[in-house]
């Protein structure tokens, strides 16, 4: 299959996620196998206000969450298989690219919280067809608050879309 590299300005060229679910707010740099991202946390993100009360504390789940959207902009920049890429068009492209397949393992160091700004660096470390696989972390002024492993694929926009019902994995041994 062909692949393409793309170089985009912004982190929502890359991703079909939109605010406020788009975690990721800039990137810091993308090479092959490496790509470093920036959030920061402001506080008033939806899903502080209930985690927890008095304590706000970024969700591990959104931990997870923003290691795989670093990761799916790898992809999307030189592992896509479309020459022609738009996020903006939900139905233009034939992928959907970074589809989380799997979580291998995730360790949560420390909290991250209202002020912190996050660092996020995901390294590929296999790709075979459209499986790949990832370790990542996140750090807080240097310093390790999370680290993680796991799988993204590509599936069809189609099954994305519910026109065929199957799970990711399913469709990595396609």
């Amino acid at each position: 299959m062909t692949l393409y590299h793309h170089d985009f300005q912004t982190p929502a060229q890359y991703l079909h996620h939109r605010p406020p679910y788009l975690l990721v707010e800039k990137i810091v740099s993308i090479d092959d196998r490496v790509v470093v991202t920036e959030s920061a946390i402001k506080g008033d993100e939806f899903f502080l206000t209930g985690h927890f009360p008095g304590a706000p504390i970024f969700p591990g789940a959104m931990m997870q969450e923003l290691t795989t959207q670093t990761a799916g902009i790898l992809i999307a920049a030189r592992f896509n298989p479309m020459e022609s890429f738009d996020t903006e068009n939900p139905f233009h492209n034939e992928f959907a690219l970074g589809v989380l397949a799997k979580v291998i393992h995730a360790k949560y160091i420390k909290f991250a919280r209202p002020g912190d700004t996050l660092t996020t660096t995901a390294r590929l470390i296999e790709n075979v067809g459209p499986l790949f696989e990832f370790t990542a972390d996140i750090r807080v002024a240097d310093q390790v608050i999370m680290r993680n492993a796991f799988q993204l694929v590509n599936i069809p926009s189609r099954e994305l879309q519910g026109g065929v019902q199957s799970s990711p994995a399913v469709s990595a041994t396609l």
